[in-house]
């Protein structure tokens, strides 16, 4: 069949939501057609082989209506005992169960990462890499690293052309790779904070690779997407491409022999196998296919890493969150410092006056971003400045009613010091509370899947700066700046209160400052402050981005006199754009704990009886 003959018959297939049900080859990968639980028209081709029964039942959840529309209802589950929640359903089942085996908020936590990055393969997985903030009932406060590093061959001169202008080498390929983490850092919490074994945690991972996972509306998207991908980098046919050389569809139900293996092995060696054994040099080969220059010295020498969570107050709320090498929690402790100066609560969501202090808070902050941020191993990072209320009062008084900055210009947060994106969240009435963002970067990452192991190589290489002057510029051995912002928000007597964050991309730490805000500011429940639309400004200039509303929310749109408004305030060309998925838990007033799943993908909380 001829490509573009091919491609085209996929995107109708996508476009009607119909299945193909058969084998894949290579791999034993099986994909069989389930009952419809996503609102998709299903196919009604002969099954070729027995029909798999999912690991995780979804029957009774419903992501999409009959005209396409996202479901908002059903995404929420209250508990007085714990809560699981991520943006995929049978995740939040994972960490619900091992909740109610006895485990704790960590051991959920680590049970749902390598779950997640079996059923949601495109945004994470054993390939990838990530980070976490932690909060004890003890009040104590951790923040976990296990972001991607760059291998030592990985010199700025790969990456571009005789021009120094950036190539494709950091966006795909065996060159986009950086020295994954996700493995080593879930471990890495099992061992210092949670209380069962490794068996026990990565047993429903395991399961779901080998009995499979009901591919959602969602999922098909993604999977349809990396169809081009794909013919570049075929093994990953193997496990999302049917007999007919066609990606799976909604309702079909995948399973992936080649990463239960893998897992099991995990399971039984522990990270070793994976940074020293079998597991890395497929991994090693499998890039070098693609000109990766990824090494066995490169995988053995990766290390996780602690440091303290950066701290803010708004409102009378303590905030922890993400340190470097994520800009995220310092930059959305800095955007909030700047809004402190107004009454946000006062302002309708998504009016010009609301959407203007936002947009005006963002520029500042990115302009800071751009000089300031990066891996902290190689530059210096004036953290306590930038998250200092004092020196967000002073980017504040910037800021014209009025008026639109053209331009934010970094200030210097040094003299404010002293001496010192998948996201999902579990707490339980304890108060212990884990946040975890985690990520392959771009959808399927670079395209290269693991031969014979059956998880995506990451593109963090991408987060990389090409410019060399950049404090975020290419070198060996350091970590790309990430935006990912998990956050843990405490009252002021230290118990928690809200559990958060996204992915998004450069999007995430302005998204969950939103939802804070709107929680905090305006007294929406966390369902609504999760589903009101977004605004974004990810840039020091005027790029003023929102978002189309889902549907039931439609009063909280950016109608056309706002966006004429703000056009007529400086903000200039305003665009829309896709959100994340706020995966969050807040604890009630009543001893009751809430958990929400974002429905722009296919996130569900669970609680636990």
């Amino acid at each position: 069949m001829k490509k573009n003959h091919k491609r085209i018959i996929s995107s109708v297939m996508a476009a009607s939501l119909a299945v193909s049900m058969a084998a894949c080859s290579g791999s034993g990968t099986t994909s069989t057609t389930a009952p419809e639980t996503t609102g998709a028209a299903e196919s009604s081709a002969e099954e070729t082989k027995p029909a798999l029964i999912p690991a995780y039942p979804v029957d009774d959840f419903q992501t999409v209506d009959s005209e396409g529309n996202r479901i908002t209802d059903n995404r929420e589950a209250t508990s007085k005992k714990a809560m699981a929640v991520a943006s995929k359903y049978e995740v939040s089942q994972v960490g619900a169960e091992i909740l109610k085996k006895g485990g704790n908020a960590v051991d959920a936590a680590v049970a749902m990462g390598f779950a997640l990055g079996v059923c949601e393969p495109f945004t994470s997985g054993l390939g990838g890499g990530g980070i976490a903030t932690i909060h004890t009932a003890d009040g104590k406060n951790y923040f976990v690293d296990f972001r991607e590093v760059a291998p030592a061959a990985a010199t700025l001169d790969k990456y571009v052309d005789a021009n120094g202008e950036p190539n494709d080498n950091a966006k795909e390929g065996g060159l986009a790779s950086g020295v994954p983490g996700e493995c080593a850092g879930l471990l890495y919490m099992l061992e210092n904070y949670g209380t069962m074994t490794r068996a026990e945690v990565m047993e429903p991972a395991i399961r779901i690779a080998r009995e499979g996972f009901t591919v959602s509306t969602y999922c098909a998207n993604a999977i349809n997407d990396a169809y081009e991908t794909a013919q570049k980098y075929p093994e990953m046919q193997k496990v999302y491409w049917d007999e007919n050389e066609l990606p799976y569809g909604a309702g079909s139900v995948i399973n992936n022999p080649d990463l239960a293996d893998t897992l099991q092995k995990i399971s039984d060696q522990g990270a070793d196998v994976f940074y020293k054994g079998e597991i890395g040099q497929a991994l090693v080969d499998s890039l070098a296919e693609y000109d990766g220059v990824m090494t066995m010295d490169d995988l053995a020498n990766y290390q996780v890493l602690e440091h303290d969570p950066v701290e803010g107050d708004y409102r009378g709320y303590k905030l922890i969150s993400s340190p470097p090498p994520s800009s995220g929690g310092t930059h959305l402790i800095e955007i909030l410092n700047i809004l402190e100066n107004y009454d946000i609560g006062s302002m309708q969501i998504n009016s010009p006056e609301y959407v203007h202090y936002f947009a005006e808070a963002f520029k500042l902050a990115f302009a800071d971003r751009a000089k300031y941020m990066a891996d902290t191993a190689f530059t210096d990072v004036p953290l306590a400045g930038l998250t200092s209320q004092e020196y967000a009062n002073q980017r504040a008084a910037l800021i014209n009613p009025d008026q639109a900055m053209e331009e934010a210009a970094p200030d210097d947060p040094t003299v404010y010091e002293h001496t010192d994106t998948t996201h999902f969240s579990v707490g339980d009435i304890d108060g212990n509370c884990v946040a975890v963002t985690k990520t392959i970067n771009y959808y399927f990452g670079s395209g290269v899947m693991v031969k014979g192991c059956g998880f995506m190589m990451n593109n963090q290489m991408g987060d990389f700066s090409t410019d060399k002057d950049s404090v975020n510029v290419i070198e060996p051995g350091k970590k790309p700046l990430s935006s990912m912002s998990p956050t843990i928000v405490l009252n002021a007597d230290g118990s928690p209160f809200m559990i958060t964050g996204t992915p998004g991309g450069s999007r995430i730490f302005s998204s969950v400052a939103q939802t804070i805000s709107r929680v905090i500011d305006s007294k929406m429940s966390l369902h609504d402050a999760i589903c009101v639309p977004k605004i974004w400004n990810c840039s020091n200039k005027n790029k003023l981005e929102y978002e189309k509303p889902l549907k039931g929310f439609e009063q909280y749109a950016l109608t056309d006199d706002t966006i004429a408004k703000l056009q007529e305030m400086g903000h200039g060309e305003i665009k829309s754009a896709a959100s994340g998925s706020v995966n969050s838990i807040i604890y009630n007033g009543d001893g009751t704990i809430t958990g929400v799943g974002d429905p722009r993908q296919d996130g569900k909380a669970v609680g636990v009886d």
